[in-house]
């Protein structure tokens, strides 16, 4: 049993575990101390002292985030000198801070505006530098924007970038008055290591970091006649979406979004589950190709494990990082880009529409979903395939500005023709989901029967843990596949680019001999993408998945390969899975970049 010890916060004797520090002590007394600079998904720091604790016999304050009780330890978060305090920093924060709150994209959703707010901080005691310093904002990534006047230095967007990411574009230069965050040798954020994930997005506490939206030109789109506007939405935003409009996380509002979609003025609201579905067919395809080139064939030349290049912001890191593995990666294009371009193919074909009116629009959990759009391999349809990306976040404005009262909206379905997807295209909004949508369909091409899982759900690839491994033994296959008999398929499974590079590291260092591997950019996958609501911690992240789960366990159909939708897109335009047409509009190859 853990070792308990005895402290008293605000008079009040409280038991508590050793080791727990003054903010988790409070926390589980229900006593809120502010913060700034923490973060549950990070190191404590200790910069900002917005948490700074009176403790009795001790001559100055400490901080509540870095200093662990102790027995016998009397807390006051409440004195006096504390509150005093608390408001001289909260003061000082805002001297250096361009406070012109109702122009900032966080207005509302600010760290350092509710605290100001909470502790009336009507009257400024000291002189305001924010006007007399040469303050620069960073425009040129087409996924996020950096500006150096609302940053308030607690470097939670450096610690995410380097604990988190393992990325370390984002760092701390200069010293003093002096000090700020900058990238290397101050150059754009577009022009480093930056793999545009948005998680400094997701952690930082006020508007210094955000991403680059585009929600005017969509209204625009909408709004103008000779434009036919597609949306499609990924599987997290329908898990993390309700958070914006006021539920609780884990809300799942699928139908809700649909049917706001539609009241926006969208011409088809689509679904980029059906191109989650078809990316497992073309990936697991793939797989099964390489698989049989390398032992049947003995051809030296396949890259194997195959990783898999859903994640946008897992490309950019293994073209910086990893370029040397570039051909282990699936060539297949993520399911945004797959649906792009359809839209401007496949179902411009079939609407009778011309290409060139077609507006794609998609809504991600993921800001590297924008800059993924903007990539020149990305117009193989002949046009840009999807034009704007806007995150969960920016989908929540567009209603709100509608006028919508989301909670009174009656659920809709999604059109059809690409509207159409499966449970497995579902869960490729969680971490190992991928994993688990390409099991379900290549274990059942290759032995004609279902995974031997129960229920389908192959835990073994799901959770939380940074990496997780698993091995699927395939016995007595289908002939065409009989070199395949007896062979253990071995996977890996990561999240977050810090444990990518674990699993990128065993593999170069000949320590890991996968089949197959999926590597998501995000903490918990797409559901934890730097588009999704912020906050962001582990337990809004554990009910997200949840969400995702349970929306699988309940449709209908839950293998990619069974999409009847799919299937008829095979029928009448593509022929078949890895064929000319697939070759062209839904694959891709990607290039080396610079190391800084």
């Amino acid at each position: 049993m853990e070792k308990k010890i005895q402290v008293t916060i605000n008079g009040f004797p409280v038991d508590i575990q050793k080791g727990k520090t003054i903010l988790e002590a409070a926390e589980e007394e229900g006593i809120k101390i502010p913060t700034l600079c923490y973060h549950k998904d990070l190191c404590v720091a200790g910069n900002c002292r917005v948490c700074v604790v009176e403790v009795v016999g001790q001559k100055r304050l400490s901080a509540a985030c870095a200093t662990p009780c102790e027995e016998g330890m009397e807390i006051l978060t409440n004195s006096l000198k504390v509150r005093n305090s608390r408001k001289h920093i909260i003061e000082l924060l805002l001297a250096e801070h361009n406070a012109d709150c109702t122009k900032c994209y966080r207005n509302g959703n600010c760290e350092l505006q509710d605290l100001a707010s909470e502790y009336k901080i009507m009257t400024q005691d000291f002189i305001e530098l924010a006007p007399l310093k040469n303050y620069t904002i960073d425009m040129f990534s087409p996924s996020i924007m950096k500006d150096d006047s609302k940053c308030i230095r607690c470097q939670r967007c450096v610690r995410t970038c380097a604990e988190l990411q393992g990325v370390n574009a984002l760092t701390v230069a200069y010293k003093g008055d002096r000090m700020k965050i900058a990238t290397f040798f101050e150059k754009a954020m577009n022009d480093v290591v930056c793999t545009n994930c948005g998680q400094c997005v997701n952690h930082c506490p006020t508007g210094a970091l955000v991403e680059k939206n585009y929600i005017e030109e969509v209204w625009e789109a909408i709004s103008d006649p000779t434009k036919h506007v597609v949306v499609q939405t990924a599987p997290a935003v329908r898990v993390g979406l309700g958070e914006e409009m006021g539920m609780k996380p884990g809300e799942r509002v699928t139908g809700k979004m649909a049917a706001a979609l539609k009241r926006l003025g969208f011409d088809s609201v689509l679904d980029t589950d059906f191109t989650a579905d078809l990316t497992i067919i073309e990936e697991g395809n793939e797989l099964l190709s390489r698989l049989k080139k390398a032992l049947v064939d003995k051809d030296k030349n396949v890259k194997l494990p195959m990783a898999t290049s859903c994640s946008p912001g897992w490309i950019k890191y293994i073209e910086h990082l990893y370029p040397e593995y570039l051909d282990n990666l699936s060539t297949c294009k993520s399911p945004q880009q797959m649906f792009g371009a359809l839209a401007k193919t496949y179902y411009a074909k079939a609407r009778n529409l011309d290409p060139e009116n077609i507006i794609s629009v998609s809504i991600m959990p993921c800001t590297a979903k924008k800059f993924e759009a903007h990539r020149p391999e990305m117009h193989d349809s002949g046009y840009r395939d999807v034009d704007y990306v806007l995150t969960t976040r920016e989908l929540a404005i567009l209603i709100k500005q509608a006028g919508l009262d989301f909670d009174k909206l009656p659920p809709a379905k999604f059109d059809r023709l690409m509207g159409e997807s499966t449970g497995a295209g579902v869960i490729f909004g969680a971490t190992g989901g991928v994993m688990e949508a390409a099991l379900r369909t290549a274990y059942e091409l290759v032995t004609g029967r279902e995974v031997p899982f129960e229920n389908l759900n192959i835990t073994s690839v799901r959770g939380m843990e940074g990496v997780r491994k698993a091995t699927i033994k395939i016995e007595k296959p289908l002939k065409e596949w009989a070199f395949l008999d007896g062979v253990e398929l071995k996977c890996a499974v990561a999240h977050g680019l810090v444990n990518a590079k674990k699993v990128m590291d065993a593999i170069k260092a000949g320590k890991a001999d996968f089949h197959f591997v999926e590597i998501m950019a995000c903490p918990g996958g797409c559901l934890g993408g730097g588009g999704q609501p912020i906050p962001t911690n582990p337990e809004i992240r554990g009910k997200r998945a949840e969400a995702i789960y349970a929306e699988d366990a309940e449709l209908p159909i839950r293998k990619s390969h069974e999409n009847p939708e799919v299937q008829k897109l095979y029928k009448d335009f593509l022929k078949e899975p890895l064929g000319e047409i697939s070759h062209h509009l839904l694959h891709t190859k990607y290039t080396k970049r610079e190391r800084f």
